[in-house]
């Protein structure tokens, strides 16, 4: 069984991370963080169990430097929410297209990477849309804003009705589920 996820906050409830319940025990056992909220779950312990937390603050500011929104794999996908953007397949097994290929100079930026399905990849091969005659579900674009978390923790967290009030709303996610 994995542990549940927790919410880690920092001192002035910003989101600081998403982490697995032993990090969170550690913490708060440190002394190094309160629990906010518990998940339900019990966690055994050599001397019982103990409520197993869903949000915990940090007593002391984290100062972080602004984070970089990394382009990676799981970022796109992330983006995508998972769905192929030729044919709106949805799962876990999708690949990644640079829409206009790379060997027609196509850069590897967010405008031109987007989640898609073996099926549609192999349909596409290195041509561009147009020439598949395929069409994009949605336009590819970089996200206009710079979680503490990353992408893809951002949006499973946003998932879960308990950690919502303390993860801010940015527009372009707020129809994903």
């Amino acid at each position: 069984m994995s542990l549940p996820e927790v919410l880690l906050l920092n001192s002035d409830f910003e989101p600081l991370n998403v982490c697995n319940a032993r990090r969170a025990m550690a913490l708060i056992l440190l002394g190094k963080a309160d629990v906010l909220s518990h998940n339900g779950h019990m966690i055994g312990t050599a001397r019982g169990h103990l409520p197993t937390p869903s949000i915990v603050k940090m007593r002391y500011h984290v100062r972080r430097p602004l984070p970089q929104l990394r382009l990676s794999r799981h970022s796109i996908l992330a983006r995508d929410s998972y769905t192929c953007q030729y044919c709106g397949y949805r799962g876990r097994d999708l690949t990644i297209d640079h829409v206009v290929p790379r060997w027609m100079a196509g850069p590897h930026t967010w405008d031109n990477l987007v989640a898609c399905c073996r099926k549609c990849n192999l349909k596409k091969g290195d041509k561009t849309p147009q020439q598949a005659r395929m069409k994009l579900l949605t336009k590819p674009r970089r996200p206009h804003f710079i979680p503490y978390i990353s992408l893809p923790a951002y949006l499973k967290a946003k998932n879960r009705e308990e950690w919502q009030m303390y993860l801010p709303v940015f527009d372009a996610f707020k129809d994903h589920s």
